[in-house]
């Protein structure tokens, strides 16, 4: 399990991203870089890091499912995840 802080801060650069995007975009458009780069630095999509949303484990992420190659493994074989079984030959 990742540090409730460390998902609260991922949680916190996601609403600035989404509250920021519309301006950014416009001042992109504009080619005012001098503006832009005043913009808080959280602001910045590219500072957004994927992580699961059950455990908050930030490495090995299935974007696909968004939840991590560990959970992934656990809920597959439990049966948890519709449509997934464990591949047999």
């Amino acid at each position: 399990m990742a540090k409730e802080s460390a998902k609260a801060r991922e949680l916190k650069r996601q609403k600035m991203v989404a509250k920021y995007a519309a301006k950014r975009a416009q001042l992109k458009a504009a080619g005012d870089y001098e503006a832009l780069d005043k913009l808080p630095k959280d602001a910045s999509p590219v500072r957004l890091h994927n992580r699961c949303k059950l455990t908050g484990r930030p490495r090995g992420y299935m974007r696909k499912f968004g939840i991590s190659r560990v959970t992934f493994r656990e809920m597959a074989s439990a049966g948890k995840i519709p449509g997934v079984t464990k591949a047999s030959w």
